[in-house]
């Protein structure tokens, strides 16, 4: 059985996650306002990308963001249910294997 999604929309993945710390709690609240687009243009992204999919980082450098921004918005869509691993990888620029997501035909 699968992570169990809060329904709870102000509670992670719904809004920016935070780790309980100070600093982390005012970085994710400073998100907030900002959290639905990114969230979308990283979405957008992914979908146009068809069947290759995108990995988080040709998603950052193709809407122009850098890879913090975007790459807690794949987790948050994964949590979501809305893009999967597409089971295909790419060489990051580190030169690591990085996954290609797509999306899951599921609505933003």
């Amino acid at each position: 059985m699968g992570k169990r999604i809060p329904t709870d929309e102000t509670r992670y993945p719904h809004v920016a996650g935070s780790r309980g710390v100070e600093t982390s709690d005012q970085a994710a609240e400073s998100m907030t306002p900002a959290l639905r687009k990114l969230r979308k243009l990283t979405y957008d992204a992914v979908a146009n990308a068809g069947p290759e999919g995108l990995t988080s980082t040709e998603c950052a450098d193709m809407v122009g963001l850098d890879r913090w921004s975007v790459q807690p918005r794949f987790t948050e869509l994964k949590l979501l249910g809305l893009i999967i691993d597409s089971g295909l990888r790419r060489r990051n620029p580190s030169g690591r294997k990085a996954i290609a997501w797509v999306v899951t035909g599921g609505t933003q």
